[in-house]
């Protein structure tokens, strides 16, 4: 994770000037037996290091425990509440506007986080200054420009997607046996009530042995050109 987090100093944040800070979100939870807890924070940590060396944007060090309260019952997850998500998310958005840094983009790498939606709408009232990244629409995007063989829905969590961006740009931290782990489940019904217990096993619910890290490329650069539009729309050019 160290090469992820930002050892920029005062000084070059200074000469950046930038309007727009970048912060990942991801999570710490199971991803079955070969991936790690971190996944989806060093997804999102991957996704907001290259929008913020692309655009010359103030990267933010990530959020790694956050809501993954349908994984509660396999080994390793821990989480908080929806409500403090909400507070912190608020309170870094405050201290950032407080510096003169106005704009907020959230990348988001764990589904579950289903209450950053809400603090960017209801902050959004006053005016255009956070976005979420990124919506099911650059998922869709990255998905058909990588060459992606499993859908969205087959590859909730642990599948080709997250496999292939880890191989990209974190490769020593997929774990000898992924290839194994496939597992079906693309109906989830009752996902909210029965968790992910409830659909898997071994905690995967999607196709890893398809992952490649010339697909995780491939998606990492759809990912950041998608991410022009809600850039300019939460003042990154002003």
């Amino acid at each position: 994770m160290d090469a992820l987090i930002t050892a920029a100093t005062s000084a070059d944040e200074r000469r950046r000037g930038a309007k727009v800070a970048v912060l990942p979100v991801g999570s710490f939870e199971q991803h079955g037996d070969h991936l790690p807890l971190t996944t989806d924070t060093v997804v999102a940590s991957l996704i907001a290091q290259r929008i913020a060396t692309d655009y010359d944007l103030f990267l933010l060090p990530p959020i790694t425990l956050s809501c993954s309260h349908e994984h509660a019952h396999m080994p390793g997850t821990v989480s908080i509440s929806a409500a403090t998500l909400y507070a912190v998310i608020n309170d870094i958005w405050k201290s950032l506007r407080a510096s003169g840094v106005p704009g907020l983009l959230i990348v988001n790498g764990h589904g579950g986080n289903y209450v950053l939606s809400n603090v960017v709408q209801e902050t959004n009232t006053e005016g255009p200054r956070l976005a979420l990244f990124p919506v099911r629409e650059d998922w869709h995007q990255a998905r058909e420009s990588a060459g992606l063989e499993s859908s969205g829905a087959e590859d909730m969590h642990g599948g080709e997607l997250e496999v292939s961006l880890l191989l990209h740009g974190a490769p020593h931290l997929v774990h000898d046996g992924i290839e194994g782990d496939d597992h079906d489940a693309p109906e989830r019904p009752h996902l909210l009530t029965l968790g992910m217990a409830g659909y898997t096993r071994h905690g995967i619910i999607g196709r890893p042995s398809l992952g490649t890290a010339e697909k995780g490329k491939a998606l990492m650069d759809s990912l950041t050109a998608s991410a022009a539009a809600h850039l300019a729309l939460i003042g990154a050019n002003q």
